[in-house]
């Protein structure tokens, strides 16, 4: 491993490892000997090298965990929603999409994915998530999604907070 702060190259040392995202990942602190400065690593198996993403334009790319961290990041920008309870919903997702897909999966079934888990969560994230994912191009798609966001949590969650005061 490359230390993050002298950039040496086999100079470190696991003084802590721990299983994370249930069992998902190996959390490892390790500490470099070269310049004593400790750091993080995970370790997760190779499970993404397994499966592809469509995309839109029917070209095939590896499946990315990281891309769907990111989407949900910024879909809860400034929300009351943790780096924890995004890290458990990825999980979730990522878990889902390995379950129901064996070699394929394609970027709409992903977003969707994704979609499902955040309406769940804030139906502010979703709604925000569902502009850059559909794709907006007018204010009318907004209230529709909107609409369906309310109605959702007025049946699935009704002690979410609501997504407009009545």
């Amino acid at each position: 491993m490359r230390c993050p702060a002298c950039n040496e190259i086999g100079k470190d040392k696991v003084i802590d490892s721990r299983l994370t995202e249930s069992g998902g990942a190996i959390r490892r602190r390790r500490v470099c000997q070269a310049c004593n400065r400790r750091f993080t690593t995970k370790e997760r198996a190779e499970e993404e090298l397994r499966i592809a993403v469509i995309k839109k334009d029917g070209s095939r790319v590896r499946f990315r965990r990281d891309k769907i961290v990111v989407g949900i990041h910024h879909a809860c920008y400034k929300l009351p929603i943790g780096d924890g309870d995004i890290e458990a919903m990825v999980d979730d997702i990522e878990g889902e999409l390995f379950r129901e897909h064996d070699r394929e999966v394609t970027s709409r079934q992903v977003g969707e994915c994704v979609a499902r888990k955040l309406r769940d969560v804030n139906q502010v994230a979703y709604v925000r998530f569902m502009s850059v994912f559909r794709e907006f191009n007018d204010v009318s798609e907004f209230a529709e999604e909107i609409q369906l966001a309310q109605d959702h949590a007025a049946t699935a969650s009704p002690n979410q907070q609501s997504l407009f005061e009545n």
